[in-house]
């Protein structure tokens, strides 16, 4: 049986486009950009010879940013990439919106031997990663006989899109062009939430309500006006590190009045470097009790402003309580040892769970309350851990028990806000399937949904699951095999036919997903085709507007999804209905003017395309978090039961009694501090006694960008680990280890540094998954090693709570 690289290469190639190619990418037998036996056929173009253009892109990786490019190409071929060379850099919103070098790097993801070039079947066993080439025709008629077996078989429910975010910005194409036609078939099992943010964006609307004004923290530039920031595991120099991100605002507002800084995290990260007055590593997942440790003092040294929990919050001491509540059910009483596990939060007693000095703790505490105004706010690697919800919760109680919030320099502790300007849409319809998993237990749905409830999986929409996952389409998406968790045992569950019977993998690149599927159709990357992207979703106080156009013509056999959508909807007799009379290129061009109606102002998409991105800066108004409510808390209450703040939640009681929870899990109407599953008090950390520590690496974008050797090369790709560590398993940096616990073991090379603190690791998340045929990781990737279980609350992903053991290969 050939392998799926011999049957992809079947056609004949031309030397003159084999020299071109290689040019375009630069050195590419030096830096592994493009081998020969990777070029299948020449590209179809309709540049004239000698023919040079420049085009505007833009980075869609999910980063949070959004940042332009200016596309290079001659005689159809991509040969430079720069970044927003406009504006004035003195004047924010005119600025330019430089990308970083991951976006630099793009022509080598279009140009790259992983390119997924024709459609391809499976033609051995699922995960072997063997296909043979097949035609559109084909390979259409696969996927829409195989859809109507499920939907006939099984029914709608039975149809999972996953989560995916190869590509963020897509407006008129991509994964909502299947969302599209499976809502006019009858719907499809759909997830709430995120791999990002999923605990925190659960978590704290039972605190702060869910109204616009209270989902996030206070914007970025507030930092400038405040006299003290501190920052629980925010990195956004690694995680948003261009012209278009969080940073660039960040730094500029830091840097203004030079504002003291603390960083709470344990791991140096690049955000400030030596720009801090002061780094408090701490071990992974203690956050929550280092808050109440300085809670303790906060209250018995009388820092917090009383006035302001009588009058904005419910459930701080008795005088707030619910009638709900048990006596000394308040958040007072708690911290002070007199409530129900009768423990005193002590800054000697968070010092024993976190790692901190108790003195460390008491003078950071006094900083918090004295300082005003105070600018706290948390990252979501926090969040991503086996009782996040807590965690999360617990740390916006500093700003709430020091009343810095919805004043000028406050924020509420959670993430910072951003200004978002939004591109057109392409309409996906209503889903008739109403009931969603969480985006991280929809794996669950495939072996276990009889089992999965609202009181048990956290179901939205409905109190059961009818069916079980049966046929997956994962678009621009590498969750399938690589961005869940404990992916030895994702293997065995995605690779039982018996279980989810046909799985379709729509993408650009043959990444570890892809090689689960049963159906392989190639999509074309955003350089090779037509668009208009918002900014991001962590951009800061500027929206824009970003054009795409098409630099080159689709190259291979590659299509839009929105071409693959629309010859599948005639095998539904769903045509027209599914177009509506459009191309992709007319919806664009409709949508647009759509939105051109709502705002005059902004520019025609002709005009977009000939100046480049449309920036946008946010009204002053409305940049501090809860500023109404504080002026008015009657007139302007949050979105929770009371009105109020609740440190103490009415909802969270209920739950708490109603849920079936796991042993072990727990959920609280308080912010606490819980011990949980692989943390450094769990009985496994005897065996495997390093915690790791996950983060974002400046070389790709979650596992995007993995697979270009340059960026490998620049950016260090394996584990930090502190010289004492190091030391006693006789390590030194550059030598390969092994990495391994009760769930898996992965290989790669070791990064001896003091950046990182005693008994804990660090590892960038994002590596693809290559399994050797004794299932050892060779790739490096973290989910090699992170559990499936999820977290008690949102039901999300835990995913950096990993302990481990660590030697020499």
């Amino acid at each position: 049986m050939k392998n799926w690289m011999q049957n992809t290469i079947l056609s004949p190639i031309r030397r003159r486009t084999f020299m071109k190619w290689g040019a375009a990418v630069g050195g590419a037998t030096a830096a592994g950009g493009l081998p020969f036996k990777s070029i299948a056929s020449t590209p179809d173009t309709t540049a004239n010879p000698n023919d040079k253009q420049t085009f505007w892109s833009a980075c869609l990786v999910n980063c949070g940013s959004r940042c332009a490019l200016r596309v290079h190409t001659e005689n159809g071929v991509i040969t430079q990439i720069e970044t927003d060379n406009r504006g004035d850099d003195t004047e924010f919103g005119q600025h330019q919106i430089r990308a970083c070098l991951r976006g630099r790097s793009i022509k080598h993801r279009v140009y790259n031997p992983d390119r997924l070039k024709y459609p391809m079947k499976r033609v051995g066993k699922r995960g072997e990663g063997r296909f043979e080439r097949i035609s559109w025709d084909e390979a259409l008629d696969l996927m829409a006989d195989k859809l109507k077996y499920t939907l006939k078989e099984y029914g709608n429910d039975a149809v999972h899109i996953t989560y995916g975010s190869g590509t963020q910005g897509i407006r008129t194409d991509g994964k909502d062009c299947f969302k599209r036609l499976m809502n006019l078939t009858g719907g499809f099992l759909d997830y709430y939430g995120n791999y990002s943010w999923g605990q925190i964006q659960f978590a704290l609307p039972f605190t702060y309500g869910n109204k616009k004004a209270a989902a996030y923290g206070s914007y970025t530039t507030e930092i400038e006006n405040a006299e003290l920031l501190v920052m629980f595991g925010y990195n956004p120099a690694e995680t948003r590190m261009s012209g278009g991100g969080e940073i660039h605002e960040h730094i500029s507002a830091q840097r203004k009045r030079n504002i003291r800084t603390i960083i709470i995290d344990p791991r140096y990260t690049d955000t400030m470097l030596g720009k801090e007055e002061q780094w408090i590593p701490i071990r992974p997942g203690t956050d929550a009790a280092l808050v109440e440790g300085i809670a303790h003092v906060l209250i018995t040294e009388n820092l917090v402003d009383q006035a302001f929990l009588d009058a904005y919050c419910q459930g701080y001491d008795e005088k707030t309580l619910p009638a709900s509540a048990p006596e000394n059910g308040h958040y007072k009483a708690h911290i002070l040892g007199l409530g129900p596990d009768g423990i005193e939060k002590t800054p000697k007693w968070a010092s024993q769970i976190t790692g901190i000095q108790e003195k460390q703790i008491i003078q950071l505490a006094r900083e918090i309350g004295t300082a005003k105004p105070c600018f706290i706010t948390q990252g979501t690697g926090i969040q991503r851990q086996s009782n996040g919800e807590q965690t999360s919760r617990v740390i916006v109680m500093l700003p709430i028990l020091t009343g810095n919030i919805g004043l000028s320099g406050t924020n509420t502790g959670d993430m910072p806000a951003n200004y978002g300007y939004p591109a057109p849409r392409l309409p996906v319809g209503d889903n008739p399937i109403k009931t969603r998993v969480t985006f991280f237990n929809w794996v669950e749905a495939i072996w276990r949904h009889e089992e999965m409830t609202d009181k048990t999986a956290g179901l939205l929409g409905g109190e059961k699951l009818n069916n079980p996952i049966k046929f997956i389409i994962s678009c621009a998406s590498n969750v399938l095999m690589n961005q869940h968790a404990e992916l030895k045992r994702q293997a065995e569950i995605i690779g039982d036919e018996s279980l989810c019977e046909f799985i379709v993998v729509c993408d650009n690149h043959m990444t570890a997903s892809a090689r689960y599927a049963d159906l392989l159709l190639p999509d074309v990357t955003n350089l090779e085709n037509t668009e208009v992207s918002s900014d991001g979703y962590s951009s800061g106080s500027m929206g824009a507007l970003f054009p795409l156009e098409r630099a080159i013509q689709p190259l291979y056999e590659t299509k839009s999804v929105y071409e693959m959508c629309s010859e599948l909807s005639k095998r539904f007799d769903l045509y027209d209905e599914f177009t509506e009379g459009r191309t992709h290129d007319e919806w664009l061009e409709y949508l647009y003017a759509e939105r051109m109606k709502q705002d005059p102002n902004i520019p025609s998409l002709a005009e977009l395309r000939e100046q480049g991105p449309y920036q946008v800066v946010a009204p002053k108004e409305g940049r501090i978090a809860l500023e109404d409510f504080r002026k008015d808390p009657n007139a302007n209450p949050v979105g929770t039961p009371s009105g109020r703040i609740e440190i103490y939640s009415t909802k969270l009681e209920t739950i708490a009694k109603e849920w079936e929870l796991v042993e072990g899990d727990i959920i609280t109407p308080l912010p606490q501090y819980v011990v949980s599953w692989d943390s450094h008090l769990d009985p496994r950390a005897k065996d495997y006694p390093l915690q790791i520590c996950g983060y974002h690496t400046k070389g790709r974008t979650h596992s995007t960008y993995h697979n270009i050797p340059w960026l490998r090369e620049v950016v260090f790709d394996g584990l930090w680990m502190n010289p004492i560590d190091a030391a006693k398993r006789g390590l030194t940096s550059g030598d390969s280890i092994k990495v391994w616990n009760d769930r898996g073991e992965l290989r790669m090379a070791v990064k001896v540094t003091p950046r990182i603190m005693p008994g804990v690791a660090a590892l960038g998340q994002g590596a693809w998954y290559s399994p050797d045929k004794k299932g050892i990781d060779q790739g490096g990737c973290v989910n090699t090693l992170t559990s499936q279980r999820s977290t008690p609350l949102s039901k999300g992903n835990g995913q950096h709570s990993i302990l481990v053991e660590v030697a020499k290969a």
